[in-house]
């Protein structure tokens, strides 16, 4: 097997074991055979270890040459210090990423997640049982993140197709207005129109009825004249008929 390469740390709080070769050119590399008189403990480590790759899945690496580096979690039990420094790594990169104390934050929630990871891979090792029970909390809690993520995705598609509904039948009133408006300024200038036809009709009439009175007064002062005319005219031929008797 040749040296191992530069592979570099990975960036999370999970700890993870030395990289191991897997295959170089394209052809795996076979394992030395196990003697069948392995340790019962052996054998328990294996099936942690199994556990542990099936939770946390392993990293692989392509390197030079065609070669297949994976880098599995690391299968040493936890002591109360990797607790610690585990919970001092975890407020360093949340300083150093600047992540958000409060709100919604993908640097906060990336950070609690590796160390959530952390600490299941911790208690696996120490019972497998716990660990897998921790394993189905961690993906009940990740399933109902996305669900409400894809509600509040939803309830934001929904608001911005209310908000250019909104918006369209803003337009389409306004446009409304405009036409109604433009409409009673058209109505405005008939009924002008009208009351002034309406008051030119009522000075001609008035015009008329006084020209027509005038007419009449003349008319009945002339009667009135010409019947005193009358008047005094058999007067005298009565007057005069009665002294030739």
């Amino acid at each position: 097997m040749s040296d191992k390469p530069n592979i570099p740390a990975p960036n999370s709080l999970v700890k993870y074991a030395s990289a191991t070769l897997v295959s170089t050119s394209g052809k795996p590399i076979k394992d030395k055979k196990k003697g069948r008189d392995a340790a019962p403990q052996s054998i328990t480590n294996a099936q942690t270890e199994d556990i542990l790759n099936s939770i946390l899945p392993p990293r692989e690496y392509t390197m030079e040459k065609q070669q297949l580096w994976i880098q599995c979690v690391s299968s040493t039990p936890a002591k109360r210090e990797d607790v610690i420094l585990l919970q001092e790594n975890l407020d360093k990169k949340l300083q150093q990423r600047q992540a958000r104390e409060t709100g919604i934050c993908p640097i906060r929630e990336e950070l609690y997640a590796q160390c959530f990871d952390e600490l299941i891979r911790q208690i696996t090792i120490n019972c497998a049982e716990r660990g897998l029970l921790l394993v189905r909390v961690r993906d009940e809690i990740r399933q109902t993140i996305q669900a409400y993520q894809t509600l509040y995705e939803s309830s934001i598609a929904f608001g911005m197709r209310k908000a250019l509904q909104a918006e369209q039948r803003k337009t389409d009133y306004n446009n409304k207005i405009k036409q109604l408006e433009t409409e009673c300024q058209d109505l405005t200038k008939q009924v002008e129109k009208i009351e002034s036809t309406i008051e030119d009709m009522q000075r001609l009439d008035q015009e008329q009825q006084e020209n027509e009175e005038a007419k009449h007064r003349d008319q009945v002062n002339f009667l009135k004249n010409a019947n005193k005319v009358y008047k005094e005219e058999l007067e005298k031929f009565l007057t005069g008929a009665n002294v030739k008797k």
